[in-house]
């Protein structure tokens, strides 16, 4: 079967063919058909399998008819990474269809996201922090929306979005077409797929297991000699992209400036950065800059790089979700790839709960010559912040008695942060006599 079968206009067909589409995925050969049917559909499919383009296609074929320049495809995802990604799949495949997509999401001024919803479009790709502050601001309009995307729903529920997710229903037409896309099903997931699905077309490829082009295998050290280890590994390994994941943004920045100064090619990839700067990394591992990219779980979900050779655990998943997820990075397209987790003996519950998921034993290794006797020093200094100086004390200038202190909206208040449930109230200035008035949140960020 090839994408001729579906039929696509002329335009849709011509984005397929530039974009090098020749033969569907198993996820887009089963869905595709149910989308231009207009049916709900729920699809399970694990990272790395061409979901995006599975329901991309048919809501540009939808779209291509009707009125253009209001927003009636609405995608939420949970990260930025991911927004943006599906924004590009949407650009590259509808070019020639003069339709316009923009993605909405936090960490970046907001202004021109609200002049493109006031210029006109036709999807939006959202993540559900910053739709909120929109919906709330009255700068977008959702009244014409037809088509309802939740992609990576187990991601979003993962992170603290499903309140919120129900809060956008709320402000949704509801007659629509809904898809849900999501690579597991946990009991929270399957109950939302219930109340917001219509007799859905349930679309399920593998069974959300890693790749079979995937080889495992856990190597045990202690903590402390992790990134000995690391090094090691890295140094007697084949390796073309390697995607190393850490427990902590933290830890990530702290290993990835080790990386550098070893001679390695490595970037970070973390809450704390800019929303340039996450680019930045993103774009210099997809081109070869850095062969080396030291994320935490907030990436698993958002890197689109077929050519990543090996996945690594520094830090062991918290679920065995977590940990198809990550390694769903590698052995993409046919191609193989491998998954090494280092572990410590504090792991070994998680190591064997994975096991039972994949349902197999993980191989043991050890690196020969590798000293696994070294003692663990007294103090963990291998991530310590360095101190900080002490701050002189703040003069508070008498000029400014009396007056309300200025709030700058879209300044994080932390980059961790989790999503609110209500807008913040600018504060006023003790004599100006106004009423407060809402600002957008920039704590509810896309992750």
């Amino acid at each position: 079967m090839e994408f001729q079968a579906f039929n696509f206009h002329p335009a849709i067909a011509a984005g397929i063919k530039q974009a090098g589409y020749v033969t569907p995925t198993p996820i887009q050969r089963d869905a595709i058909p149910a989308v231009l049917q207009g049916r709900d559909v729920m699809g399970l499919a694990q990272t790395g399998t061409g979901k995006t383009a599975a329901f991309a296609l048919p809501i540009l074929q939808r779209l291509s008819n009707g009125p253009k320049g209001r927003v009636r495809a609405l995608v939420v995802a949970p990260t930025r990474e991911l927004a943006e990604q599906i924004h590009e799949s949407f650009g590259a495949l509808g070019r020639q269809t003069g339709l316009k997509s923009v993605t909405v999401y936090g960490g970046v001024n907001v202004n021109p996201q609200i002049q493109k919803l006031k210029n006109g479009v036709d999807v939006v790709v959202a993540c559900p922090g910053r739709l909120l502050d929109h919906i709330s601001q009255g700068t977008i309009d959702l009244s014409h929306l037809e088509v309802l995307v939740l992609d990576e729903a187990d991601q979003m529920f993962d992170m603290g979005f499903l309140p919120d997710i129900r809060r956008i229903l709320k402000h949704v037409p509801p007659k629509r077409q809904t898809l849900l896309f999501s690579a597991t099903m946990p009991p929270d997931i399957n109950k939302l797929a219930s109340e917001v699905l219509t007799d859905p077309v349930t679309v399920k490829v593998g069974n959300t297991a890693p790749p079979v082009t995937v080889s495992h295998a856990i190597y045990p050290v202690e903590q402390h000699l992790k990134t000995a280890l690391l090094l090691e590994l890295l140094q007697h390994t084949d390796t073309e992209s390697v995607l190393i994941f850490t427990r902590t943004k933290h830890r990530a920045k702290r290993l990835g400036e080790q990386l550098e100064k070893t001679g390695y090619k490595a970037a970070s990839l973390q809450g704390n950065l800019s929303q340039n700067r996450r680019q930045a990394a993103l774009d210099g591992f997809r081109d070869g800059t850095h062969q080396i990219l030291v994320a935490t779980d907030i990436a698993a979900r958002g890197i689109d790089v077929s050519q990543i050779s090996h996945v690594i655990n520094y830090d062991i998943p918290d679920t065995p979700e977590a940990y198809v997820h990550r390694i769903g990075r590698t052995g993409r397209a046919a191609k193989s790839g491998d998954a090494f987790t280092m572990v410590s003996r504090e792991d070994e519950v998680m190591v064997r709960t994975i096991e039972k998921k994949l349902g197999a034993p993980l191989e043991r290794r050890t690196v020969k010559e590798f000293d696994y006797t070294v003692p663990s020093p007294k103090k963990d200094i291998e991530f310590a912040r360095p101190p900080r100086e002490p701050r002189p004390p703040r003069k508070v200038a008498d000029s400014k008695k009396g007056t309300g202190a200025s709030i700058n909206p879209f300044k994080s208040e932390h980059p961790g942060s989790k999503p609110s449930g209500r807008p913040q109230q600018a504060r006023t200035g003790a004599t100006s006599g106004n009423t407060p008035k809402t600002v957008f949140n920039s704590s509810r960020r896309g992750k």
